[in-house]
């Protein structure tokens, strides 16, 4: 895979690793505000949402609904910002999806509870998390091909795999702000503690701003002949490579179940399907995060040497003979939590620390904010956004042991 398009490519930034840290920084500060709020769910469902007589699963139930809602946003954020960052260029975009993401948080941080302004509750929280869907769907392609570009042709996919330690990082704030809240005395967490980590989102998405205006341009459109910007359709990538697009879609949707099954819902599987502490396994899915961040760009480094199919391979054949194992060997212990999420994140990483560079080489330069975007946001809205749904539903239907094998089946 090659870098295409009528475009030429511009040189490399001179200094890379200082656009590393810039695109880096703020897709942490966007997956703290994202991925908190699966960390809290156990805490605040019952605030915004009416208990159901004899089923205390119902209000969790319902959070996560809403947690799978928001996919529903990111294949429009993708489609918009995509054509934008093809248009105006990646750090423009990156900057618009950051501070629509901070809003969002800003506005789950101050929603009041069901009890004091009824179905208004949950109503904004839908709001704020489709504000936050449109923000990552349309940061993904714009991050990814940022990363990409700004990367030497044989270090694409150890660039690439940034994205995922950037990830990683907003996961692991996530966890640490969560595990900060916890410490309030008496009931102090359910009752108004959930909030703080979500304001506290809203002021690091400030900050990620700030780092991003010093980011180098890594894409300028080409001029039409009348002196202004070149103007493909918002779905000309879609049109012109549907065979491109096509194996976005596959890569994703191989990897994506996983992904938020190993890195987003196993703490909150665990506190359910296996009687975990809740704070032990946020503790341990913080740790494991570290350990995943570490993971990613030994194992980019490794996809620039032996090229990406193999990667490909070992992502498949591994995930779907070890997914129920790890899955049923879960227990109730911190060490058990701990060590089957390091297990599945190992997994993971054949798929995460590629997925970027192989994404970003399938379109020419022109095109990929929206060749990238749109496959990809859909396929998530699709399967990854509902695998917390699908397996806290199995759950209340008296059939959470299913879920290993829901998952080994999407991902193989």
């Amino acid at each position: 895979m090659r870098d295409t398009g009528p475009a030429a490519p511009d040189a490399p930034p001179a200094r890379p690793w200082r656009q590393l840290l810039s695109g880096g920084v703020g897709h942490t500060v966007e997956s703290h505000d994202w991925y908190v709020y699966t960390f809290l769910a156990v805490y605040f469902a019952d605030d915004m949402f009416p208990k159901s007589s004899g089923d205390p699963l119902v209000p969790l139930l319902n959070t996560f609904a809403v947690f799978a809602i928001a996919f529903a946003a990111r294949p429009v954020g993708a489609t918009v910002m995509g054509a934008y960052a093809d248009r105006f260029g990646r750090r423009s975009a990156l900057m618009v999806t950051i501070l629509l993401m901070g809003l969002g948080s800003l506005l789950i941080a101050l929603t009041p509870g069901y009890a004091t302004v009824g179905p208004l509750a949950p109503a904004l929280l839908v709001v704020a998390r489709l504000v936050q869907g449109f923000s990552l769907g349309g940061e993904y392609g714009a991050a990814v091909s940022f990363l990409v570009e700004s990367a030497a042709p044989r270090r694409r996919a150890f660039f690439g795999s940034f994205q995922y330690v950037a990830s990683s990082a907003g996961h692991i704030m996530a966890g640490l702000s969560t595990l900060a809240a916890v410490q309030l005395s008496g009931d102090g967490m359910d009752d108004w503690g959930w909030r703080l980590p979500f304001a506290w989102g809203a002021v690091l998405s400030l900050v990620g701003l700030v780092i991003r205006r010093s980011a180098q341009e890594t894409y300028r459109p080409e001029p039409d002949k009348g002196g202004g910007r070149a103007r493909p359709g918002a779905f000309a990538a879609l049109r012109d490579h549907p065979r491109q697009a096509a194996m976005v879609v596959g890569l994703t949707t191989g990897g994506t179940v996983a992904f938020y099954t190993w890195t987003t819902y196993l703490p909150a599987y665990a506190t359910v399907n296996a009687d975990a502490d809740k704070e032990s396994a946020v503790l341990a899915g913080t740790v494991s995060l570290i350990f995943f961040g570490l993971l990613q760009p030994l194992g980019g480094m490794l996809c620039d040497r032996v090229g990406r199919r193999p990667m490909m391979i070992a992502f498949g054949v591994t995930t779907a003979v070890l997914t129920v194992p790890l899955l049923t060997a879960l227990s109730s212990s911190f060490w058990s939590v701990l060590v089957v999420q390091c297990a599945g994140m190992t997994l993971l990483t054949a798929y995460t620390s590629i997925a970027g560079a192989v994404n970003a080489e399938l379109f020419p330069r022109a095109l990929r904010g929206r060749g990238i975007g749109l496959p990809y946001a859909g396929s998530v809205a699709l399967f990854g956004g509902t695998a917390p749904y699908v397996g806290t539903w199995l759950k209340s239907a008296g059939h959470g042991g299913l879920f290993p094998w829901y998952v080994r089946h999407c991902a193989r």
